[in-house]
């Protein structure tokens, strides 16, 4: 059996999953206001309904940096992660002093960077954010990759031209209602509800446009970076359209998991999409197509049989 790590769970379990042989999957997932932990629990779910004598369960993280170690040390067995920071896992670069032992299974949605203002703070753009309080997202996260790299671009250095936190979508939330922090970035997929609650109780927030960010961020680290327009009436119940930096989401395993589990999750993933749509808008993202494009991580064998089969 693996080795599953502790958690603040949701748990699936398959009716013949419970005795002593089987698989128990653990997913690495992020905050619990943020689309990965949700998207995961789902995912739980749908594993241990579709998949014989499967448990599977979802945990919280810090995200795809703590994800991608959880899964390379093998104490998780799926990962949701950024591909800035998995290209940056399999390079060795970063983050991370070697290359780690990760394939891909699947890319599945954009995460949108969404650098959040608080009202009255008078910011439009991230170079306006010099000065200010601003929460770069928590350590080992994807998310304070991102936010790393575009204050960067935007001329600014995050350790010193900011009064600087390291706080979760979560803390970010309930900083800017108390009026502890100025803006924070989030990077994750749309909506995610900790900004639609805090849009709810504080609909003066903004949300700034980071497109001006582009050219040096694809200069700097390669075309993962695009722009993406979030409309904020449909997702957060404000006003307008804000265009902002995006980046592909992927789901890892270990480069050793056993071909026939890669390809048993990788066909379930696509086959309980309707189910998925259900906990998430962004699961309507999942297609073939888009799941196979994982560069410059290499698939898992099992989740190519399963494109390859797929295809006809």
């Amino acid at each position: 059996m693996k080795r599953i790590i502790a958690t603040v769970a949701v748990a699936a379990l398959a009716a013949a999953g419970c005795g002593g042989s089987g698989n128990r999957l653990s997913i690495a997932t992020g905050g619990t206001t943020g689309v990965y932990y949700v998207y995961g629990g789902g995912l739980a779910k749908q594993l241990g309904a579709g998949i014989e004598n499967t448990q599977a369960t979802a945990s919280v993280t810090s995200a795809s940096v703590e994800n991608i170690k959880l899964v390379s040390g093998g104490k998780a067995d799926i990962g949701f992660s950024q591909t800035d920071t998995a290209a940056d896992a399999v390079n060795g670069v970063g983050t991370f002093n070697e290359k780690q032992p990760i394939k891909a299974i699947a890319r599945i949605y954009d995460n949108y960077a969404q650098v959040v203002a608080g009202p009255g703070v008078e910011a439009t753009k991230v170079a306006d954010l010099k000065g200010k309080r601003v929460s770069l997202g928590p350590p080992n996260s994807g998310t304070q990759v991102m936010a790393r790299r575009m204050m960067e671009a935007a001329g600014l250095n995050p350790d010193s031209d900011i009064t600087k936190s390291q706080l979760s979508i979560n803390e970010s939330v309930e900083a800017v209602k108390n009026g502890t922090i100025d803006a924070f970035f989030w990077v994750g997929g749309v909506p995610t509800a900790g900004i639609v609650d805090l849009a709810t109780s504080k609909p003066e927030m903004k949300m700034l446009d980071t497109s001006d960010l582009l050219t040096g961020m694809q200069t700097k680290y390669g075309k993962q970076y695009v722009t993406l327009d979030i409309d904020l009436a449909a997702s957060y119940k404000l006003t307008g359209t804000v265009k902002t930096m995006a980046v592909g989401n992927v789901l890892l395993v270990p480069d050793k998991m056993d071909e026939q589990l890669a390809y048993d999750i990788t066909k379930t993933l696509f086959a309980k999409k309707a189910e998925l749509v259900k906990v998430h808008s962004e699961a309507q993202k999942l297609d073939p197509k888009l799941g196979q494009q994982v560069e410059p991580v290499q698939l898992h064998p099992g989740a190519a049989r399963y494109y390859k089969e797929s295809q006809g």
